[in-house]
Formats: structure tokens, C-alpha cells, sequence
């Protein structure tokens, strides 16, 4: 009876999602629509598209865990930072800006935005190659934790688990695009809230409540960051060690502003007044699932006892462990919808960066390089098996990762999100705002990250102990670029005087209306 409940719900689950693919046809009959749903999606399915794409198992099930043990129920504020500097003010400095000035320029995507407003082919082309090598390994971390979530709920081989969910994803891209992709978002967000504030209440419920809960975890001791033993350590304010904190918060919260798949949402936005709209929504869905999340792996420590550890205590490979030990002894039920949740969180992510992906590698690197006449209907055959070849590789470095212990989620998203965000942060940010900014300045930039993050792959020892983390690595190439980029452009050769203000007029458009509708309100009475 309980595998029914759970095959059911999954059943229903994967239904819906293929029915909005289906449904979504329409409107991905041309590559505009394709991969921007025809810049008309509305601010309740943008941002939960947003929200989606950001929370995926990586958070839930990896930097929950591994950040809530480290750190207890200050890792609570990774979760806040990431609604309010991650959605909140991301929407509101480069909302408005990104939709107005990519819809001037005609780009699809961040390599042709950087093409364009720098014109530079060069740059559109790195930039491609970098989005096309660095999202890979983020996708291939979105598996893990769902696996974990399903061999716990059904014992399901984790090969199994993989490539239904590549399936499953891979249908519905590739028959309705963008706006089956942004449909489902809105439906899969709903599930989250609905299953992360029934988790929350569920486990804390198994502890005794809140206030037992919080007791108990302020008996267990902790090393502080003096490297003194003390109990209590997990329930204060900034957490036993609050440098690495930080890094997190970085990462995770201003690392949104330059990662390709979260930016191109404010493509596609409707209107004015959609993206006022879908910044409150996106903060509010991230102040309940981020911080959800994190709050609830805060309680991690309480559950040690069925967690798999090594000899000498918890293992990297454990942190994945930690949330579906916690969620283990839950009714039927609740596990079940666990499974949908995490399930909604990953496929909603994975489908928006292969869809980003693809559209990359056709409109930026195979269409401009290789076959510059290639028609519309060439660029959607083209950009429909991208995503069904990119779901293929990401499944199987899961597997090959899972198989041989490669990594575990953070460290994989931490190099993805460092690669990513590290190049393009600050060239995007400072390209929507600064005239002078060159493209010289992008080109440092695009290399010194990249060539950062890989080099923390393979020499880590080498870094500083600080960078030896991938997370405080990548955080550090995005607080580096925003020098970077100010510096060598004041250095280098100005661009064309009269094509940037061209590039800026999009921002001083005036607007004619009738009377009717601009009566002022200090006209005389």
C-alpha cells in the first residue's frame, strides 16, 4: 500500500509535466518563442521559474546538509541572503535593465548580449564555450541528491532513478520549450512550498518541537572559530565559523547575477509592471524554500546516529546523506511527497539549463561558425538534440561520478557556479550600467575566472587554505571581477563613443500619450 501511494503521486507527477509539454507546442514554432516563450511570460511564471532554476537538490538535499552540519541553524542565513540578495535585489538592479537593453540588442542569450553590446564576436564566442563546459558539471549534480531521495523511498537503483528523470525532462524541453519549461516551473514551485513547510513542521515534530529540538542541538558541542570545543556552538547567531559562512553566502546569493539560466528569465519577462510583481513573489518563494532548506539542515546533528560516517566522522560523501537520513522515518506520505519535491526542484533545474545550453551552443557557436544561413526551422532541429545531448552527457558523468566517488554536490556546483558567475558577473552588471566598461576588460575576466576555477580543480593543495574550497574560490573570482572589470577598462582603449550611447538610448525612449491618460496632479482647479 505504501509503494502505491508513492508510485501514484509520481505517476500523476510525470503525467502533468509531459501534458504542459505537449500543451506548450504552440508557442515554440520559431526560436523566439523556443527559447524566450516570445518575451510575453508573466511575473507568476517568471518568477517561480526563477525561483525554480536557483533551488534545486543541490540545496535541498547537498548545501542544506553539508552547510547545516557545519554550521547548525546559522546556515539559516545562506538561505535569507539568498532571497534577499539573490532574487530580491538581483530583480530589482538588473531586472528592468536586462530586459530593456537585450530586447534593443535582439539577443537570445549571454554570449549574444556580450556580442553585441561589446561588438565583439570573440567575446560571444568565449563566452559560449565557457557556458557549454561549465554547466555540465552543475547538471550532473542535480542526480545526486534525488537519487539518495529515491533509494531511500523506493530502493530504486541510482542508474534507474537518472534516466527516468533525464527522460522525463528531455520530453517536455523538447516539445514545448521555454514555456513548457516555465508552466511547469510554476506548477513544480507549488509543490515545493507546499513540501518544504510540511517537512519542516514533520521533522521538528519527531525532536519535540521546536524548543526541544533547539535544545537538544545546543548540548551537542562544536568547535568555534578560535578552535575551542563548546556546546551551544550550533544554535548561536553567526554559527561556529562564520568566514566560511560567508563565503557560502556569496557564492550562493550573488552568484545568481551572473549564471546564464538565472539572468535570461529577465529575457523573456512581459512588462513593466511583471517584473515590480515578480520580485516580491521570487523573494517570497526563496525566503520559504532557501531558507527552509537550511533552516531545516540546521537540525542535521540530531539525526548522527543514522547517517553513514567514515572511521574518523563525517565524510564528504556523508553530507548527501544527511537530509534523507532526516527524512527517512516520515509517514508514507510526507516521504512521497519528498520525492515529488526534490523531484520538482531538480527536473525544473535541469530542463532550464539544458535549454540554455543549447541555445548557447546553436545560436552562439554553430550557427555563427559553421553554418551562418542555417534556417529557423535548421536552429530548432539543432537546438532540440543539443538538449537531448546534453541530458545525455550530464546522466552519464552522474553515474560515472556516483560510481567512482569523484566529488559530492557542493563541490561540483561550487566549481560550476564559481566558473560561471566569476566570468560573467561583473562584465554583465557593469556592461547594463557603465559606458566606458570595455571589452578588454570582459576578455580578463572571462580568463581569469576560468582560469581560477580550473585550477583550483586540479591544484587545490596549491590555493591559499582559504581557496582551497571551491565555494570561497568561486565567491572570490566574483568579488574579484568587480575590480577587475573597472580597472582594466579605465586602462585600456575606450569603446566607440557614438555606439555606446546608441546601445544606451534603449534606456531615454520617450513615450506619447493622449491627454486622456497623463492628466497631471498639479493641474489647477
Amino acid at each position: 500500500m505504501d509503494l502505491a501511494i508513492k508510485i501514484a503521486m509520481l505517476v500523476i507527477f510525470f503525467g502533468v509535466m509531459i501534458s504542459v509539454g505537449v500543451y506548450c507546442r504552440k508557442h515554440s514554432t520559431d526560436v523566439n518563442g523556443f527559447v524566450l516563450g516570445g518575451r510575453s511570460v508573466g511575473p507568476w511564471l517568471t518568477a517561480f521559474a526563477y525561483g525554480t532554476s536557483y533551488f534545486s537538490a543541490v540545496v535541498f538535499v547537498g548545501y542544506a546538509g553539508q552547510f547545516g552540519w557545519k554550521y547548525g541553524i546559522a546556515a539559516t542565513w545562506a538561505g535569507l541572503m539568498n532571497a534577499f540578495l539573490g532574487s530580491l535585489l538581483a530583480w530589482a538592479v538588473l531586472g528592468r535593465r536586462t530586459r530593456v537593453m537585450t530586447q534593443h540588442l535582439h539577443s537570445a542569450t549571454m554570449p549574444q548580449f556580450f556580442e553585441e553590446r561589446f561588438s565583439s564576436k570573440n567575446l560571444k564566442l568565449i563566452a559560449s564555450i565557457i557556458v557549454f563546459i561549465f554547466l555540465i558539471p552543475y547538471t550532473a549534480s542535480l542526480y545526486n541528491g534525488l537519487s539518495r531521495l529515491f533509494g531511500m523511498a523506493f530502493s530504486i537503483p541510482y542508474e534507474v532513478c537518472v534516466i527516468a528523470m533525464a527522460v522525463l525532462t528531455a520530453v517536455y524541453v523538447i516539445v514545448g520549450g521555454y514555456m513548457a519549461t516555465a508552466m511547469n516551473d510554476f506548477i513544480q514551485g507549488i509543490i515545493m512550498l507546499i513540501g518544504i513547510t510540511a517537512v519542516i513542521v514533520a521533522v521538528l515534530k519527531s525532536q519535540g518541537g521546536l524548543s526541544e529540538a533547539v535544545y537538544q542541538l545546543s548540548l551537542i558541542e562544536g568547535t568555534n572559530a578560535a578552535g575551542q570545543t563548546q556546546p551551544g556552538v550550533f544554535t548561536s547567531f553567526f554559527g561556529p565559523d562564520i568566514v566560511n559562512l560567508v563565503g557560502v553566502i556569496i557564492l550562493t546569493s550573488l552568484g545568481t547575477w551572473g549564471l546564464p539560466q538565472m539572468v535570461q528569465k529577465f529575457y523573456a519577462i512581459k512588462s513593466e509592471k511583471a517584473i515590480s510583481k515578480g520580485m516580491i513573489i521570487s523573494t517570497v518563494f526563496a525566503v520559504i524554500i532557501a531558507g527552509g532548506s537550511y533552516f531545516l539542515g540546521g537540525f542535521g546533528r540530531l539525526f548522527a546516529s543514522q547517517i553513514d560516517m567514515g572511521a574518523d566522522g563525517v565524510t564528504p560523501a556523508s553530507y548527501d546523506s544527511i537530509i534523507p537520513a532526516m527524512l527517512s522515518s516520515l509517514p508514507t506520505i510526507l516521504i512521497a511527497l519528498v520525492v515529488v519535491l526534490v523531484l520538482s526542484a531538480s527536473m525544473s533545474t535541469l530542463s532550464s539549463l539544458v535549454l540554455t545550453s543549447s541555445s548557447t551552443l546553436t545560436l552562439d557557436f554553430i550557427k555563427p561558425n559553421f553554418k551562418k544561413d542555417m534556417s529557423e526551422k535548421g536552429q530548432l532541429v539543432t537546438m532540440r538534440i543539443f538538449i537531448a545531448v546534453f541530458i545525455a552527457i550530464s546522466s552519464v558523468i552522474a553515474i560515472f561520478q556516483y560510481r567512482g566517488g569523484l566529488s559530492f554536490i557542493a563541490q561540483m556546483m561550487g566549481i560550476s557556479w564559481g566558473a560561471l558567475a566569476g566570468a560573467f558577473l561583473a562584465p554583465f552588471l557593469y556592461g547594463l550600467y557603465w559606458k566606458r566598461t570595455t571589452k578588454a576588460a570582459c576578455t580578463v575576466n572571462f580568463l581569469f575566472s576560468t582560469i581560477v576555477m580550473l585550477a583550483n580543480c586540479v591544484a587545490r593543495s596549491s590555493f591559499p587554505t582559504l581557496l582551497q574550497s571551491p565555494i570561497n574560490c568561486g565567491a572570490f573570482c566574483m568579488l574579484a571581477g568587480l575590480i577587475i572589470v573597472p580597472v582594466v577598462s579605465i586602462i585600456t582603449k575606450a569603446p566607440d563613443k557614438e555606439k555606446v550611447e546608441e546601445i544606451f538610448s534603449c534606456y531615454d525612449k520617450k513615450v506619447v500619450v493622449s491627454a486622456k491618460t497623463a492628466i497631471g496632479d498639479n493641474e489647477e482647479a
